[in-house]
């Protein structure tokens, strides 16, 4: 059976993508939820720890979902090289090119400390050189709710409500897909973890027409 990690986002635990992992579950993947501390390590650490958990697992090859910071350090490990066979990985809502959002909260008295650790300094470094045999789906949402249009009202459009759909996009992806989602909402939608089925079966997105 084919497994499937999901890493969540800032300021969350893994229990976030309880409902998205039995939904991936119930397409006949062994689904798992990898908790990790999104504010306190380094995205380093970050990266570390998610490599170790996935070694561990001892499975022929792992297939990863990573949403928002999750899908950053996801990338920033498969750059590393993650020491195991990674599978396919489906990115959703994750801000890889930018982020114009963190970039404004930032300014606000406490926004630094509330980016935590990691995030900044994915925003500070250089992106990632990925192998480009890698296969990588990205989902973007285009239901701007979220705490982004408060923080940045100005939020490059469409967006998530937290990411702009333009800050999705990687040069090493497979496919890209926009979804009628909203940031938070992409945990919970039923049509965003039947993509990522879609996409870890066949390795492409089911587009309409």
């Amino acid at each position: 059976m084919e497994i499937v990690v999901l890493v969540h986002g800032l300021w969350v635990h893994g229990i976030a993508m309880e409902l998205m992992r039995r939904r991936i579950a119930r397409h006949g993947f062994r689904a798992v939820a990898y908790s990790y501390p999104s504010m306190r390590l380094t995205l380093a650490g970050n990266v570390e720890r998610l490599s170790r958990y996935c070694r561990e697992l001892d499975a022929p090859r792992v297939n990863l979902v990573g949403h928002s910071l999750g899908g950053l350090i996801v990338l920033r490990m498969l750059e590393d090289g993650a020491g195991f066979a990674p599978g396919r990985i489906v990115l959703t809502g994750a801000p890889v090119s930018e982020s114009f959002a963190a970039r404004r909260l930032a300014r606000l008295p406490g926004g630094r400390a509330a980016l935590g650790r990691s995030l900044p300094e994915w925003l500070e470094s250089v992106r990632p050189a990925l192998d480009r045999r890698l296969e990588i789906g990205v989902i973007a949402g285009r239901l701007p709710v979220g705490i982004g249009r408060f923080v940045a009202p100005d939020l490059p459009a469409p967006s998530d409500g937290v990411v702009s759909v333009a800050e999705t996009r990687l040069a090493a992806m497979r496919d890209h897909i926009v979804l009628n989602v909203s940031h938070s909402g992409m945990l919970v939608s039923r049509a965003v973890a039947h993509q990522i089925c879609e996409f870890i079966r066949r390795g492409a997105f089911a587009h309409e027409g």
